[in-house]
This record gives C-alpha cells, sequence and structure tokens, in this order.
C-alpha cells in the first residue's frame, strides 16, 4: 500500500513539476492547456501523443468506473435496499445491465455541464462520501477497538483523528475555491449540496414507504425454488 501510494503521488508531483520548469504563468492554464504546451513544446507529433494519451486514459478510467459503480445498485438491490429490478443480470455476462443502464442515464444527463463544473461537484459530492469514510474511522475506532482488521492506523484516537485533517481541510479549500462555478443560475456548491440533501430525502422516503426494505433478491430467489 505505502508503494501504491508513493506511485499515485509520483505521477501526480512529474507533470507538474515538469510544467513548473517551463516557467508559465499559473494563469494562462485552462481548458486544453496541456495539448498546447506540448505543441508549444514538441510539435504536433507530441501535441497528438498527448491528445492521444488522454483520450485512452479517459476510457480506461470511464470503463473501470462503469464496472465498479453499475455494481452498487446491483448489491443494494441484492440486499433489498433497491427493487429487485436493478439486481436483474445478463444471462451470458452477467453484467448487471439495468443497473449499467441507469447509471449510464445519469451520466449522460450531466454532459452538458461543462468539465468544470463537473469537476467542482464530483469533488463536493465524493468528498463528502469519503468525509464519511473518516468518520465512520473514528467511529470504529471508539465502539469497536478491538475489532479484528486487516490493517489498522497507528496512534489510537488521535491516529485515527489525524488521518482525515489533512483530505478534509483539501476538499473544503477545493469546493472554496471553485465557488464561482454557476449551475442553472446557483453555484456548483449549492447545486451539489441539493443533491446531497435530495439523496438523503430519497433515502427517508424509501425508508417511510418501506419499513422492512424491499425483498431481497436471494429471499426471492430462495422462495421461487
Amino acid at each position: 500500500m505505502l508503494a501504491a501510494v508513493a506511485l499515485v503521488t509520483l505521477t501526480y508531483v512529474m507533470p507538474v513539476a515538469a510544467l513548473w520548469m517551463t516557467r508559465l504563468a499559473p494563469a494562462a492554464w485552462e481548458t486544453g492547456s496541456w495539448a498546447d504546451v506540448a505543441g508549444l513544446l514538441g510539435g504536433s507529433l507530441l501535441r497528438i501523443g498527448l491528445v492521444l494519451g488522454g483520450m485512452i486514459s479517459a476510457f480506461g478510467m470511464f470503463n473501470a468506473l462503469v464496472m465498479s459503480y453499475s455494481r452498487l445498485p446491483l448489491a443494494m438491490a441484492q440486499d433489498g435496499m433497491l427493487p429487485g429490478l436493478f439486481a436483474k443480470m445478463h444471462p451470458r455476462t452477467r453484467a448487471p445491465w439495468v443497473a449499467i443502464l441507469a447509471c449510464a442515464l445519469g451520466w449522460a444527463m450531466c454532459l452538458g455541464l461543462g468539465f468544470e463544473r463537473l469537476v467542482t461537484i464530483d469533488i463536493l459530492l465524493y468528498g463528502s462520501s469519503l468525509a464519511l469514510e473518516f468518520v465512520a474511522l473514528v467511529a470504529l475506532r471508539l465502539r469497536e477497538p478491538e475489532l479484528r482488521r486487516p490493517f489498522r492506523v497507528p496512534g489510537g484516537i488521535f491516529g485515527a483523528l489525524a488521518v482525515g485533517v489533512a483530505p478534509i481541510l483539501l476538499l473544503g479549500f477545493s469546493v472554496v475555491r471553485s465557488q464561482h462555478e454557476q449551475v442553472l443560475g446557483m453555484s456548483s456548491f449549492s447545486f451539489g449540496m441539493i443533491l446531497i440533501v435530495t439523496g438523503v430525502l430519497a433515502y427517508l422516503l424509501n425508508l417511510a414507504l418501506k419499513p422492512a426494505g424491499w425483498a431481497p433478491v436471494a429471499e426471492k430467489t430462495q422462495a421461487a425454488l
């Protein structure tokens, strides 16, 4: 895990260090600047290579996210938190095709927002979920300090608190700096908060309508047998 962290850090630091060596002003950077600078430094071939590399990277990341995120509605349906429709699997590939289509619909609705707005919303939504993970770490350290774990953050309760301080501060700084982005006449921060509140309300509505939850898919299969 430490080696992976070091490798990821290098992949972020090295490009920034290379750009620092060009002495270009930070104000000159905007969407598409990587390709423009590559053209200035290495000509059209480097520009084309960088664009192709970015496209391949984006496709690979998106493909991985489709495979991972589509499993969330599937698992929720299997646990009775969503209707069993989301647990439908393709008979040949075993892919959760209903969940994939539902996720694809949500992603398609975001295409018109633009890159900067999407980054701001992503930071807010992902940052909120990440902050909850750090809170859960502290809560588990308090409630179940002797729980067996594959690995353990050292330092007791202080270590559990300290490990989440820097990421949460960085996420908060990013959200504050991106307040100028507008979505539907409101700031991206306000729009993201509306999405978060909508998710909470949807959960409470589902809980009110289905107090016992939807029938888990495994139970339906057992009943049919």
